[in-house]
């Protein structure tokens, strides 16, 4: 029995560490995948099922009765997700009753094969069904948390050649774009952003409107503070690029502080790691040996006695 449990935390072990070297090789090639640029999409192809299943779900979205009260809401949510299609609270809404059909029946199918009770057969038709229907919410508010760590990752490089560009004499507006076209293979999500702002522009809506929809679109504290940061600058004619240079500063300084707050934050949390698996595995190759003479030893001696 004991020599199965060193074996067993051996090869979790040595599992854990495999796909731990496996992951940080996948890490680098992925920064190399986000430098690469995106090749064009040939035009004139045929219709595929991703497209077949998404005018499904925007039929079925279109005669799903919706809440006026919460479709801005929802709206607001899908475009902080990257979904800008007009048709993408439509397709959420047509969403929910598909996965929850699938969920209910595929929990129906399982209880079925399994010969579950009724009593617990209607108690998992309802739980997966209930899953279904949390599912594409519980989705869109992950991808929102991962758009919104990427913004937050690639804002401080837009920043810094946002200082650039305006020290070199460009404007707001063709700072804004000229990030928007350098950093769009290194940070897609905030290089987007930036030129719906840019778009917004050019449709005619002011300065200020622009940014605080841009600061409403992401819903990231610091795009916040530097849509601030410019709406002051643009408002009391003060100098840009000093106020981008001192804001880049201040993010640094935040950005450090982080640091050493999860730094901090380490020896609590390595805690129960140790407890629950350092230890046990070093005991058992320290004390394990002991255990196990005493027992061969001790055993046949009380057996004789």
């Amino acid at each position: 029995m004991l020599e199965l449990l060193v074996v067993t935390l051996f090869l979790l072990v040595a599992s854990g560490t495999a796909w731990a070297g496996l992951r940080a090789t996948g890490w680098n090639k992925r920064r190399i995948d986000r430098l690469t640029p995106v090749p064009a999409q040939p035009a004139g192809l045929p219709a595929s099922r991703t497209l077949i299943w998404r005018e499904l779900v925007s039929r079925i979205g279109s005669a799903v009765p919706a809440s006026g009260r919460n479709l801005p809401r929802l709206k607001r949510l899908l475009i902080r997700a990257g979904y800008r299609n007009p048709n993408a609270a439509r397709s959420f809404q047509g969403l929910r009753p598909v996965t929850t059909l699938i969920c209910a029946a595929g929990a129906l199918i399982w209880g079925w094969q399994s010969h579950a009770a009724s009593d617990n057969l209607v108690w998992g038709i309802a739980a997966a069904a209930m899953f279904g229907f949390m599912a594409p919410m519980q989705f869109v508010r992950l991808r929102i948390r991962h758009r919104q760590k990427a913004i937050a990752r690639g804002l401080p490089n837009a920043l810094d050649l946002m200082v650039v560009c305006v020290e070199s004499g460009l404007g707001i507006d063709q700072t804004m774009l000229q990030v928007a076209k350098e950093l769009q293979s290194a940070h897609p999500e905030i290089c987007s952003e930036f030129t719906v702002m840019n778009l917004e522009l050019r449709a005619g809506k002011r300065r200020a409107e622009a940014l605080h929809n841009l600061a409403d679109r992401t819903g990231v504290e610091d795009v916040k503070k530097l849509v601030a940061v410019l709406v002051q600058t643009d408002r009391f004619g003060t100098s840009v690029a000093q106020s981008l240079r001192g804001h880049a500063d201040y993010l640094r300084s935040m950005a450090r502080q982080r640091a050493e707050e999860r730094a901090a934050k380490l020896a609590v949390k390595l805690i129960f790691p140790i407890f629950f698996c350092v230890l046990p595995s070093l005991f058992v190759v320290t004390i394990g040996p002991v255990i196990m003479r005493l027992v061969r030893e001790l055993i046949p001696m009380i057996e004789k006695m």
